[in-house]
């Protein structure tokens, strides 16, 4: 049988008992499982303020739109970022008429400091911080870093959903965090994410702006008022990136497993972990001692990826790559030989399966193959 990068694991019965409840109610849009699913978010991660959307990348996107019109940054204004992502992180700077200037990545394949540090010109604003697989990297260095010289950070957190740093779940000493509730990711839906601002008043800005601009949204004006009305302001220009109901009841579900899945997928990467131990061949991308990442990936490194790729594909070994270096990309070419760490890594990684279906003996013949075919590969 064939062992795939990603498998998600809903719990089918239980979804399908929330979503009926949206359906009995009516109510499949923004509206009472949203509010309920922020409402459980915040209760897990001690985050102050979360509000449910669409996707992880509208979240990126709105938060750039709301710090460039609040603080009065200019056209061509610059937010340093990683190459070594999902081009989403980038396109949402692309998005809101930002340059993306690309910083190199460290050995844990995030931002580095001191590189960040290199790239500040006039002109940098903020600084996106992707956690690759959930982990941490050096991120209170960048943290103090963009305190220190006044920059907006945004926590890009796709993967770090249950991601804990010294104890606490990321998000806390950011501007803005954004995670992604994707089909794949640890916390599961179709397609969804959240936006958590520390403050109060960028969370009740964001509320109005993921619904258009409107002051009230549908379900609060139903609520609160008794019955639909259709008196509301519209307040600035704004875009529909509000979550629903039926991605928010499967993302209930999700959350309810969140620590038990995660916990399964450290001792898959601790299983990878004994089974890849001195092999010379292989390298072990780590995470940041303090971090207790999520593993959304486990990453290896090899000198010749792309004939390895191919070789455990004639085993039915599927594992992915997490990513190519966005410079190598048309769009993001002018950041071309910035990067040369991320560059390297872009050229060697491997995301190997993982998922709450893979076993230990899945792993025990992924690492045995593993190390049967980079013999051969070279």
């Amino acid at each position: 049988m064939a062992i795939q990068l990603f498998v998600p694991n809903f719990r089918v019965d239980e979804c399908l008992e929330e979503i009926r409840e949206c359906l009995e109610k009516g109510w499949t849009g923004l509206g009472f499982k949203t509010i309920e699913m922020e409402n459980k978010w915040k209760e897990y991660t001690g985050l102050p303020h979360a509000h449910f959307l669409s996707s992880n990348t509208v979240g990126l996107h709105l938060a750039l739109h709301m710090f460039k019109t609040e603080l009065g940054w200019a056209d061509g204004d610059e937010v340093i970022s990683t190459p070594l992502t999902f081009v989403s992180s980038n396109h949402a700077i692309v998005y809101t008429s930002l340059q993306p200037v690309f910083a190199d990545v460290d050995e844990y394949l995030c931002l580095s400091p001191e590189d960040i540090e290199r790239k500040i010109t006039p002109r940098t604003r903020a600084v996106i911080f992707v956690g690759i697989g959930g982990n941490s990297g050096q991120y209170e260095e960048v943290v103090k870093l963009c305190k220190d010289r006044g920059l907006i950070l945004i926590l890009d957190a796709a993967h770090m959903a249950g991601t804990r740093l010294n104890g606490k779940h990321v998000g806390h000493d950011a501007h803005c965090t954004v995670f992604s509730f994707q089909a794949v990711k640890n916390l599961a839906t179709a397609d969804s994410g959240m936006i958590c601002f520390p403050d109060q008043a960028r969370d009740e800005r964001a509320r109005k702006l993921s619904w258009l601009g409107i002051n009230k949204d549908t379900y609060a004006r139903t609520v609160t008022q008794g019955a639909y009305k259709w008196m509301y302001d519209v307040e600035e220009v704004g875009f529909k990136y509000h979550g629903n109901s039926i991605m928010a009841a499967i993302g209930l579900v999700s959350l309810r497993y969140l620590d038990k899945d995660n916990s399964y997928r450290r001792q898959l990467a601790k299983w990878y972990q004994d089974c890849l131990a001195g092999n010379e061949l292989i390298r072990i991308v780590p995470v940041a001692k303090e971090c207790e990442s999520s593993r959304h990936l486990f990453q290896i490194r090899v000198s010749n990826r792309d004939e390895v790729l191919m070789a455990l594909n004639e085993y039915e070994i599927f594992p992915g790559v997490h990513y190519r270096d966005n410079t190598d990309y048309r769009m993001y070419s002018i950041g071309a030989n910035t990067c040369p760490e991320a560059h390297l890594a872009s050229k060697e990684i491997i995301s190997l399966p993982m998922h709450m279906g893979v076993t230990v003996k899945d792993i025990e013949y992924i690492a045995g193959t593993l190390s049967k075919v980079i013999k051969v590969a070279r």
